[in-house]
């Protein structure tokens, strides 16, 4: 997005946030600065099914805050991927993460 609008889409999609994730088959629904660039902003969203995502993508709120940034920030870029997952694990690294930890007795 344009640098001038960032606060322009906080104050856009901040309102629905709390809505989105408490609506029936949202497990998660969450926007987050990229590191590297602090103006790309990265939506990650998972729902239970098709019509979950559905319900959500028709809901007033996200159509009002799809509204708000559509009209009032410039975005440069956009890139969408949208995967079906068959199954959720743990995503721990092999070994788990106390492989990494430090020897405290050292």
């Amino acid at each position: 997005m344009h640098p001038d609008d960032r606060q322009k889409f906080v104050d856009a999609v901040l309102p629905h946030l709390s809505y989105t994730a408490a609506q029936p088959g949202c497990v998660f629904y969450v926007f987050a600065a990229d590191l590297l660039d602090p103006n790309v902003i990265h939506l990650s969203e998972g729902w239970e099914d098709q019509a979950a995502l559905d319900r959500h993508n028709s809901s007033e709120p996200f159509l009002k805050a799809l509204r708000d940034v559509t009209q009032n920030v410039r975005i440069l870029d956009r890139q969408g991927q949208k995967y079906e997952i068959a199954s959720q694990g743990a995503g721990d690294p092999p070994g788990g993460t106390e492989a990494f930890a430090s020897d405290s007795s050292s």
